[in-house]
């Protein structure tokens, strides 16, 4: 059986035993080609608005939920490039003058970019613990806010910044505004000019706040094949179709391990670092353990781009898991059981 074949095999029984559910579409990219894309049926929402049962295609739009984060932080090393927005180490306040209250706070003026990019603010903020349909959770209340920059400078400081790594969306956000001030264009906009469009993907669609600023921790939908060119972009050094498009540089830096967020994962600029743990199903039984590097994208339901690079394996894929505790597994089934046993 062939590789495509066995992948498909393996998917099939994935579903059939449950460890895989409300799959809405998967496309596993190997030594730059296809070699798994399927689509399948099923309920879905728009960022909570239910858009009922859909059948997904090639040009569904999904939501990418907090894979967004990262793939706004490749527009970043963008814009650092081109000279349009200050570096990691710059102080954050000096792309928010409008707040000069809380820049001579002694520990909020230590902030850098570095902090926003590393979600190490060491502020008071919970996205974890509190459900994203509860207006206590603080991505929701930034959202709900008349003010949704100051909602994020204004959170407690319970930590010396840069000490530990606690998941926070108002940190994107931040980085979204810096780029759109240093760009002089809406972010989603210079996202379509410097992104987008050099990638060929020319369907998107974008959530926005009250103050009429693409949501840059969330809000982003594209289809599976444009998530899995993503990934491509990373396995190419931030280079596709003979065009460097991101920076090669940025690329090794934002995938670097920054500060640790659990025995098992690092957190990088805006990426999860880590290595898998897997059974190959090739190997002789004696040696069937294996630990192989990659990073990944990570977003609410079950949205994933999953990236070795020492395997040039990239898969995307999409869910419908939203809001509920087991929605890490699919996904990570999914990889231990269809995906990674066949690419060794």
């Amino acid at each position: 059986m062939d590789f495509t074949g066995e992948l498909n095999a393996r998917l099939e029984q994935a579903i059939a035993r449950k460890r895989v559910w409300n799959l809405h579409g998967v496309i596993v990219m190997r030594n730059g080609r296809v070699a798994l894309e399927r689509y399948f049926e099923g309920d879905d929402n728009a960022r909570g608005r239910p858009l009922g049962t859909v059948a997904f295609k090639p040009d569904t739009l999904h939501d990418m939920r907090s894979v967004t984060k990262s793939i706004v932080c490749l527009l970043y090393g963008i814009a650092l490039d081109a000279g349009k927005v200050p570096p990691p180490d710059a102080p954050l306040f000096a792309s928010f003058p409008e707040y000069p209250d809380l820049a001579a706070d002694p520990k909020r003026s230590r902030w850098t970019v570095e902090h926003v990019l590393t979600m190490t603010m060491g502020t008071d903020w919970d996205e974890l613990s509190v459900p994203y349909t509860n207006p206590a959770n603080d991505e929701i209340a930034m959202d709900n806010a008349p003010d949704r920059y100051r909602y994020v400078l204004d959170r407690p400081v319970v930590l010396d910044p840069g000490k530990r790594w606690i998941y926070n969306g108002g940190a994107t956000a931040l980085l979204g505004k810096i780029i759109a001030k240093g760009t002089g264009k809406p972010m989603h906009d210079y996202a379509k000019e410097m992104l987008f469009d050099p990638l060929g993907i020319a369907n998107t669609e974008w959530f926005f706040g009250r103050e009429g600023d693409a949501t840059a921790a969330s809000g982003l939908r594209i289809t599976p094949r444009d998530l899995a060119t993503f990934g491509q972009l990373m396995l190419r050094n931030g280079a596709l179709n003979n065009k460097q498009i991101v920076p090669a540089a940025w690329i090794k830096r934002i995938t670097t391990p920054f500060v640790r967020i659990d025995e098992i994962r690092h957190y990088g600029y805006q990426w999860y670092l880590g290595n898998w743990s897997f059974v190959t199903a090739s190997r002789p039984r004696w040696d069937r353990q294996r630990l192989e590097s990659f990073y990944s994208a990570v977003g609410n339901g079950g949205q994933r781009l999953f990236i070795f690079p020492g395997l040039d394996l990239a898969v995307a894929t999409t869910f419908g898991n939203y809001n509920v505790p087991d929605q890490w597994m699919p996904p990570t089934n999914l990889m231990n059981d269809v995906v990674l046993p066949c690419v060794i």
